[in-house]
């Protein structure tokens, strides 16, 4: 566990857990570039450790890189104490999953322990987390919890049953503690991330600023038509869901991108 920068939040800390190139980290940014402390986990201590280097540099916030592995719930209750150690737990956002495999595989052919470990990234370090702060949250009646969840969280896919159990399971939890939790202050919300998450717009047009004109304009087209999801425009949704009024909480949005055509 590292810190970042110097400068010191009154807010609460937002962990970030599952933080890759993509989401994880434009959520990271989101809430580092709204004041708050921001620790970011994930099993890739490294990668992460650049990654909090760039995201205080640039919003010029506290950012703590903390390894975790979510399979594992001895290393998640670790992680957690480093991060209980920074403060009160205001936001969590749980964005782990086990990566699949292309193409699918035949349901016969998956390993019992692909399958253990898939779940458990899932769902059961899903619950390990949010059981690691919740009790913070309940004692000053304010929090909030944001599982990120995608197609397979309401749908079946032939070849991808680890990843839909998982998914399922952790839905269902969401669902359980929103039930159980909102009435005492807590904001539980499940994001379903229908589609591809692809680099940031601004990043690309930047990297494409560098070169020829015309380039840069062929860049920015290709963003805007392949399809994929802005993960910074993402980031901005899971903001707003912390700051929703809690007379109107969503518990559940669906997100998908213009061009998803419906069957």
């Amino acid at each position: 566990m590292r810190s970042m920068a110097s400068c010191h939040s009154s807010k609460g800390i937002a962990a970030i857990v599952g933080v890759g190139p993509k989401l994880g980290r434009s959520i990271a940014r989101k809430f580092a570039h709204e004041g708050y402390t921001v620790a970011i986990l994930a099993r890739d201590l490294g990668r992460l450790s650049r990654f909090a280097d760039e995201i205080a540099r640039e919003e010029k916030a506290q950012v703590f890189a903390i390894r975790i592995d979510c399979s594992d719930t001895r290393s998640i209750k670790e992680a957690f104490e480093g991060v209980l150690s920074l403060g009160f737990v205001e936001v969590l956002v749980y964005n782990a999953y086990q990566p699949m495999t292309w193409p699918p595989t035949n349901f016969t052919d998956i390993k019992v322990d692909h399958f253990e470990k898939s779940v458990a990234v899932s769902s059961v370090g899903a619950f390990h987390c949010a059981q690691q702060v919740l009790p913070g949250m309940v004692e000053r009646g304010r929090g909030t919890i944001l599982f990120t969840g995608c197609f397979s969280s309401l749908n079946g896919m032939a070849g991808y049953s680890e990843l839909c159990c998982g998914k399922f399971a952790q839905r269902a939890l969401s669902k359980c503690l929103a039930r159980e939790f909102q009435p005492l202050g807590v904001h539980v919300a499940h994001v379903i991330i229908d589609g591809i998450v692809g680099s940031p717009r601004a990043a690309a047009a930047t990297m494409a600023s560098t070169s020829q004109m015309r380039w840069s304009v062929g860049v920015g087209e290709q963003q805007q038509g392949d399809g994929s999801m802005d993960p910074d425009v993402l980031a901005q949704t899971y903001w707003h869901l912390h700051v929703q009024d809690r007379s109107a909480w969503t518990q559940e949005i669906d997100l998908c991108p213009f061009n998803t055509r419906s069957f």
